[in-house]
Formats: structure tokens, C-alpha cells, sequence
């Protein structure tokens, strides 16, 4: 089965300053769940000007601790994994994300992107699509996609 999410947002401010307020996000006080982010790589193409980037998030298992009483599922920390490409010259910057936490039972996948708003140049645009499945967890495969439709819900309203 799995869940999806879609967002198409427009932000009244240029790119710029909307890569860089995303690019220093976390950890903050405002989102308790993300305690880390590690650049793990960062490199810039010469030929073309775009800033790859390879972070790690570090955020808090969400489940509920009823469901954490199976063994998988007790971890206290989940692990992310987010590649960036940002094009200055285009006014874009492309995110993919996966779990790197329960990669046997579980899958997330998300990409994200911000762009230059057509609408207004001093706007900007941003669109995200993302999946989660839960597989070989037997019977809490449905609990556990409930559960995570209802935590992206909340997400995508901050």
C-alpha cells in the first residue's frame, strides 16, 4: 500500500534567502524531532556551478511507545539521508531523501524541490512528493502507515 505526500507551496521570499533558511534549518527549537545534521559531503562542479551537498539528519523515533515494545521498532534515534543539488544559476535546488533506519521493513523516499516562482521572481516555489511503505512487519504494516499518514500530515501543515 503506502503513504504519499504531496505539497506545492509558494514562499513571498526571493530564493535565495529561502535556500539558505532551509539549508540552516535544523536543529532548532521549533522542530523538536530533528536533533542533528552532518555534511557528510560537499562539492561544487566547476563546469557547471552546482553545489552538491550529502547530509545526514539525526531525528527522534516519533512512533508511539506502545508500538516500541517490538524489538525492531525500539530504536531511540532514526537516521535520514539527504542529497541536495542547488543551481544557483537556474534559481533551483533539487532534494532527494531516504531512511537509512529499517531499511528491511520500512521505506521512505522524498523529493523536494525549490525554484524560482514563475509567478513572481521574487518568490519561490516549493514542491515535494515523498512515499512511505511499511513491508515485513506483519499486521502493524497498517498501524505503522497510519501512523506515519497522520506525522506527515502534521508535517506538511508547519
Amino acid at each position: 500500500m503506502g503513504v504519499t505526500v504531496d505539497v506545492h507551496e509558494v514562499f513571498r521570499y526571493p530564493f535565495e534567502q529561502v535556500v539558505a533558511s532551509y539549508l540552516r534549518k535544523y536543529p532548532s527549537p521549533m522542530e523538536k524531532h530533528v536533533t542533528a545534521i552532518k555534511t557528510m559531503e560537499e562539492k561544487t562542479d566547476l563546469s557547471t556551478g552546482i553545489i552538491y551537498r550529502r547530509r545526514i539528519a539525526t531525528c527522534q523515533n516519533v512512533i508511539p511507545e506502545i508500538l516500541r515494545k517490538v524489538s525492531i521498532l525500539k530504536v531511540s534515534d532514526i537516521y535520514l539521508e539527504e542529497e541536495s543539488w542547488l543551481n544557483m544559476q537556474e534559481r533551483n535546488m533539487v532534494m532527494k531523501s531516504h531512511c537509512l533506519t529499517w531499511t528491511q521493513y520500512a521505506s521512505l523516499s522524498e523529493e523536494s524541490v525549490f525554484r524560482e516562482s514563475l509567478e513572481n521572481p521574487n518568490w519561490t516555489e516549493f514542491i515535494q512528493k515523498g512515499k512511505i511503505s511499511i513491508t515485513g512487519a506483519g499486521l502493524l504494516n497498517c498501524v505503522l502507515e497510519a501512523f506515519a499518514q497522520t506525522f506527515l500530515n502534521q508535517g506538511v501543515k508547519k
